[in-house]
């Protein structure tokens, strides 16, 4: 990867962390600030809860990208559901 690729995926997760912010605050993905609370009440600290979510969130969009297919809801609720506070 060079620093241009670099640059760009730093980009991308700042993006996925600031929508992950945006559905802890959205009443319609309550589940995401659920997941959120979990974390924190588990000892985990704000930001790496969020990064934690955010990884979720990219492999999501991921899965939705490379099989042509709309966002999956509940498969992401599938993957918040699955961290583990220990990483």
């Amino acid at each position: 990867m060079n620093l241009d690729e670099d640059s760009s995926a730093d980009s991308f997760f700042a993006d996925l962390i600031a929508a992950v912010e945006q559905q802890i605050k959205a009443p319609s993905t309550r589940y995401v600030k659920s997941t959120y609370d979990r974390l924190i009440k588990a000892g985990v600290e704000e930001n790496e809860a969020k990064e934690m979510i955010a990884e979720c969130l990219a492999e999501e969009s991921d899965a939705m990208f490379r099989s042509n297919r709309e966002f999956d809801e509940k498969s992401y609720r599938s993957r918040l559901g699955n961290i583990s506070p220990e990483g």
